[in-house]
């Protein structure tokens, strides 16, 4: 996993600095009432580089939130030794902060999504932890969000087309149908959004594990986005420091989607400026070399031609934490659509047409 959204945490930050490095520096208090409390939140970093900044912050609270991240690894690495939940967490306690609430983040990005098994493991392991210096386990909440209600609203950008409310769309690779219930920009809402919006529209799913990150949303009826079983690109090799053959599998961006893609086969070296064929089936690509690539995605995925859809027919390749290729795709090898599902509300709007 890259770095996580911190969509929310930008409520309490401030600092231009701080957006800019997605984490909280100083620390930051907002305040409000209910009818029975005067509440103030006090955001306390949790950089190790601001350790002492999230000392000062938490010495005034009477109630800490541990916030633990869920990623393999990721979890691993802040319950370890040195690690910053454990330290933040005997922090807590030593600076005589009594009442403790851990929220169990990231949960889309266990494997699979949402798994129970992980978020029990990790209760497991906290309360282990945190029971060694002080807090009782029995009265420290482990909670874990959906925000309930009105429905699922996936946030994305218009790349192409319209979107508006009463839309029945078309979610791809997943092949979920729904109706378009709002369409909002800023809070306010759209009668329309056009490419270019970064929008949040409101639709009825059956589960929130239906649509996630990389998911492409399409018009129903009219050239509705399936998912590839494989797809012919145009790569250039920009940074590799040996040599790529076909069985590589290395990660691809391409839109919002971040997944393994084979490359399955090497069909032709190209003259990088001119397009025109140098070689047929090489045994290897170095760094500088373009190429005509056959690949297949390791997980289901959602792409589209560069002449078709360019946004979604672009990529970079990302391999040892750098970019490593560009390309674009010249072919799509769809995959047929099973019966996919369609919502209750998806089956009105379509009879109501």
């Amino acid at each position: 996993m890259g770095k996580g959204s911190f969509k929310y945490a930008w409520v309490l930050d401030k600092l231009k600095a701080e957006r800019e490095r997605g984490i909280t520096i100083d620390i930051s208090l907002w305040k409000f009432e209910t009818g029975k409390y005067y509440v103030t939140i006090i955001d306390a970093p949790g950089h190790r580089d601001f350790i002492k900044n999230m000392i000062s912050g938490t010495s005034q609270a009477d109630c800490a939130v541990l916030i633990v991240a869920t990623g393999v690894g990721e979890f691993e690495a802040g319950i370890s030794k040195n690690g910053q939940t454990r330290e933040h967490a005997l922090l807590a306690y030593t600076l005589g902060v009594k009442q403790l609430i851990v929220g169990v983040n990231k949960m889309d990005s266990t494997e699979p999504p949402y798994s129970q098994k992980r978020y029990e493991e990790i209760v497991k392991e906290v309360s282990t932890y945190i029971k060694k210096f002080g807090y009782n386990p029995d009265t420290v909440a482990f909670d874990v969000y959906k925000i309930g209600g009105i429905g699922i609203v996936p946030v994305g950008q218009v790349e192409t087309g319209v979107l508006k409310p009463g839309m029945v769309v078309t979610f791809a690779p997943v092949n979920v149908t729904t109706e378009v219930k709002s369409v909002e920009m800023h809070h306010e809402a759209l009668s329309e959004a056009l490419p270019g919006d970064n929008v949040g529209f409101n639709v009825k799913i059956v589960s929130v594990k239906d649509v996630r990150c990389g998911n492409v949303a399409g018009d129903s009826k009219n050239d509705p986005p399936m998912e590839a079983a494989g797809f012919t690109a145009q790569v250039i090799i920009l940074n590799h420091p040996g040599q790529i053959s076909a069985g590589y599998a290395p990660v691809l961006d391409c839109h919002t989607a971040h997944i393994a893609c084979k490359f399955a086969e090497l069909k032709e070296k190209i003259d990088r400026r001119s397009g025109k064929k140098l070689e047929d089936g090489p045994k290897f690509l170095k760094s500088g070399d373009a190429a005509i690539i056959d690949m297949v995605p390791g997980k289901p995925m959602c792409v589209e031609s560069f002449s078709d859809y360019p946004p979604l027919g672009r990529f970079a390749v990302r391999d040892m934490r750098q970019t490593v290729a560009v390309g674009v795709i010249k072919a799509v090898d769809k995959k047929a659509a099973g019966a996919g599902k369609v919502t209750k509300s998806a089956q009105k709007a379509q009879k109501a047409k």
